[in-house]
């Protein structure tokens, strides 16, 4: 962690003791804190990437699907910005499909490592998403990514029990999950305008279940319907991290959270074709 991120969870311990909440239990909290980058299109920071903007490709590489939603240099990231383990290089493209009608039924994005010193081309492509019919939507946000760091802590309270309300119990570890979040949520903080959080916690509507380990158990259930490739190795669903979680302010789904998930075998192994993205939205 750096200096600025242990004063920032510093201070939230302050402010989580302030309002009563036991030490133990803060301290519990705060060891689960990640370090994670913030790419937006605010800031002065140094330029990373960029949301939207040309699809290059390479040349056998085969069309998206979906729409190019960000394009980010790995090269021009610091070490140890996130603990994700990233190449050290090349290009990360993130695509998404922030289709309503699909939340839940399948995966909703894709992403791509281009590793450096690979050739590519513009690749035109004709997509019309089929969500772009609603009468509020817009072309995906673009701009210029600029680099800020920070760290994350948890937006989720409970673990996955099927058969209980939203398939969920109270996190056993973290009685005051909710209070804890409610104070990070006060904590002061600078805004990047639209962009992505790579790495850290996703966060979604319920702060129910952490929203990459739901991700990954729709991942297996993809797997088993053969719409995503297979993993190498054993993968759970508690081994799903947040790759991205996407600040896109798409007209009329202001309020949708939408992130990017993986586990962490796959980006040992280097298997973005195995990233699952998924949205909640509550109109």
């Amino acid at each position: 962690m750096s200096p600025e991120n242990l004063d920032t969870l510093n201070e939230f311990r302050e402010r989580a003791l302030a309002e009563g909440i036991p030490p133990d239990d803060i301290e519990r909290w705060v060891a689960t804190a990640r370090p994670c980058a913030f790419l937006g299109t605010g800031g002065n920071g140094p330029v990373v990437g960029r949301l939207g903007g040309p699809l290059m490709l390479p040349a056998d590489a085969p069309d998206p699907w979906c729409k190019l939603a960000a394009t980010i240099d790995l090269a021009a990231l610091p070490s140890g910005v996130t603990d994700l383990g990233l190449p050290a290089d090349g290009h990360l493209l993130l695509f998404a499909d922030p289709d309503p009608d699909r939340i839940g039924e399948g995966n909703l994005g894709s992403a791509l490592h281009i590793p450096a010193g690979t050739p590519v081309e513009e690749r035109p492509v004709d997509l019309d998403p089929e969500w772009k019919n609603y009468p509020y939507e817009t072309d995906l946000p673009e701009g210029l990514l600029r680099l800020s760091t920070d760290v994350s802590l948890p937006y989720y309270t409970s673990v996955h029990a099927p058969g209980q309300p939203l398939d969920c119990v109270d996190h056993p570890e973290h009685p005051h999950a909710n209070e804890l979040i409610e104070v990070w949520t006060e904590m002061p903080g600078e805004g990047i305008g639209r962009g992505l959080q790579l790495g850290g916690y996703a966060e979604d509507e319920n702060w129910a279940e952490d929203p990459s380990v739901a991700a990954g158990r729709e991942a297996a259930r993809a797997v088993a319907r053969g719409e995503l490739p297979a993993p190498d190795t054993d993968v759970r669903p508690e081994d799903w991290v947040c790759l991205a979680q996407w600040m896109h302010g798409l007209d009329g789904l202001e309020t949708a959270l939408y992130s990017w998930s993986i586990s962490r075998q796959d980006l040992a192994a280097g298997r973005f074709d195995r990233v699952y993205a998924t949205m909640t939205w509550n109109p």
